[in-house]
């Protein structure tokens, strides 16, 4: 770790503190750990430093590199003003209203309770959240909102970036932790996505006992099933790290070779774009182990490894930052924090010093609810070993094949559909749209399963699916509201017998309830084997 140019003797002793603590002063009571409470708090204030400055330093670079390692060139400057970007971040606001509810409800809200929040908030949101959030305003139950047949994007990051502020309550307790991530990474995520959220929870656990970044990932992979996917690529990190511990880029490509080559994501299947919980979960771990403590090389690697290059600096600084605790970040990363301490996140009541207190209050809760006590100023923890939940896979959707556009000669229309053309980032969408009544839309593959692409429209209209010539249920594409463009699933549907399939969509003409138009667009097949 660097020395910052303010380093003080003072800072110093601080630091010297926070180590012995770190070695573990155990009360006389057998099994209990103990760990001041000066100490909880600027470990808990490290994490969520950590998580503001690892998402504002990736930011620039957010999904611009992808399948590739970000070239030297391309790494960005940091200038401690630029932690501001993170009080306006989906990665901090949705975390912290999702600890809103159990300062609301409790240390047992259900997974209704976190899906009651999810359905009424109106920030912007993107991928598996999105489309939890859609299906939770069309009346599925939040139990079910994140499971494949009402989301594609049940594998993607999204609660493992949602994650934290369940390992920041849950010092020494990863079993606790996990039991609150199935509660509430279910609303938006399934197998492999809550997984994701129980291995970054896992080592924030791990975090404010141990120093060693390895034995910290290694933490965080007890926390789920060996047998599961993303336990796999996780090991794989591991294991490869050894074999080239001087060459992080070297392992990054193992990981492109064998892992990134399959997702359910309609965006992640047929572009170089990769949302997977399990790939950025391994980018964190690199941070981690090649960063070995040292706080600007973790959150370099971390993000330099692309894909979701904001999130997983977030990650990987967040967790670092318990490790270190707050005091131990380097001055030149953390100095633009104190003069925004006060001021609010976006769509939550938290400032940052309040998040940290609200956050300590309900760890001290979580310790005495599992065998643990306040005494004075110190607090007595009954630390539990990792386990892992029961598996639950998501992972026989296959492999994306094929993408049919809507120009080519499989697709068949009927009535009154007009040529569409979008532009996103370099992406250029070619689409067919019709909100006239029985305009018809039709096309065949061989596979097991396939997604109707399009966009999500503020004047997104209904239609009805068939496949195989049954019917097979209605869907809508209206954006809620939100004006930005949503590349989506329009509707999707796996596990078919492989052979040849039929799907047939019919624009019905309506308005969805509290929608203001009937047009559909759609853009591509996107075809799993």
């Amino acid at each position: 770790m660097n020395r910052p140019s303010s380093w003080k003797p003072a800072a110093v002793c601080a630091a010297l503190l926070a180590l012995l603590a770190a070695c573990g002063s155990s009360s006389s009571e057998s099994g209990l750990q103990s760990i001041p409470l000066a100490e909880l708090h600027d470990r808990i204030e490290g994490g969520w430093a950590g998580q503001m400055i690892g998402v504002s330093y990736g930011l620039p670079t957010e999904f611009k590199f992808n399948n590739q390692i970000i070239p030297e060139a391309d790494v960005p400057v940091w200038t401690p003003d630029r932690v501001a970007e993170a009080l306006d971040n989906d990665d901090l606001y949705v975390d912290m209203t999702f600890a809103a509810v159990l300062d609301e409800k409790g240390l047992d809200a259900t997974t209704e309770d976190f899906g009651a929040m999810f359905k009424e908030a109106d920030y912007r949101l993107w991928h598996a959240n999105l489309a939890a959030r859609r299906a939770l305003r069309r009346g599925v139950p939040a139990t079910l909102t994140g499971t494949p047949k009402y989301n594609a994007h049940a594998n993607d990051i999204d609660f493992q970036i949602e994650a934290d502020f369940i390992g920041l309550m849950a010092p020494g307790l990863p079993q606790a932790a996990n039991d609150i991530c199935w509660r509430a990474g279910r609303v938006m995520n399934y197998g492999d996505g809550i997984y994701g959220g129980m291995f970054v929870s896992g080592m924030y656990a791990a975090a404010f006992f141990e120093s060693d970044p390895e034995k910290v990932v290694r933490a965080g992979l007890a926390s789920i099933p060996a047998e599961s996917p993303y336990a796999q690529v996780i090991a794989d990190t591991i294991a490869w790290s050894k074999e080239s511990p001087d060459d992080w880029m070297k392992v990054w490509q193992r990981l492109e070779d064998k892992w990134n080559g399959r997702e359910a994501c309609p965006k992640g299947a047929v572009e170089p774009f990769n949302i997977d919980a399990k790939l950025n979960g391994a980018y964190i771990a690199l941070g981690l182990l090649y960063g070995r403590g040292d706080f600007e090389k973790t959150m370099v690697v971390a993000m330099r490894a692309g894909q979701d290059s904001d999130c997983n600096p977030a990650s990987a600084g967040g967790i670092l930052g318990v490790m270190l605790g707050y005091q131990a970040i380097p001055e030149k990363w953390k100095s633009g924090i104190p003069p925004r301490s006060d001021e609010k996140f976006s769509y939550t009541n938290f400032t940052f010093k309040t998040i940290v207190e609200s956050t300590q209050k309900r760890a001290i809760a979580l310790v005495e609810r599992n065998g643990g006590r306040l005494e004075g100023d110190r607090l007595l923890i009954r630390k539990q070993e990792p386990q892992a939940p029961k598996l639950e896979v998501w992972d026989d959707y296959g492999s994306p094949v094929e993408q049919i556009s809507v120009e080519k000669s499989a697709w068949k229309f009927q009535g009154d559909w007009q040529p569409t053309e979008a532009k996103q980032r370099e992406n250029v969408y070619i689409g067919r749209k019709s909100g006239t009544k029985g305009a018809e839309a039709e096309v065949s593959f061989q596979g097991t399963g396939a997604i109707v692409s399009g966009p999500l429209m503020a004047k997104g209209g209904m239609a009805d699916i068939y496949l195989d010539g049954e019917p097979a249920g209605s869907t809508d594409v209206y954006s809620d509201a939100d004006n930005y463009r949503h590349s989506e699933s329009v509707w999707h549907v796996f596990g078919l017998p492989d052979g040849e399939h039929t799907i047939r969509l019919v624009v019905r003409g309506e308005a969805p309830p509290h929608g203001q138009g009937t047009d559909v667009t759609l853009e591509n097949l996107i075809v799993f084997r």
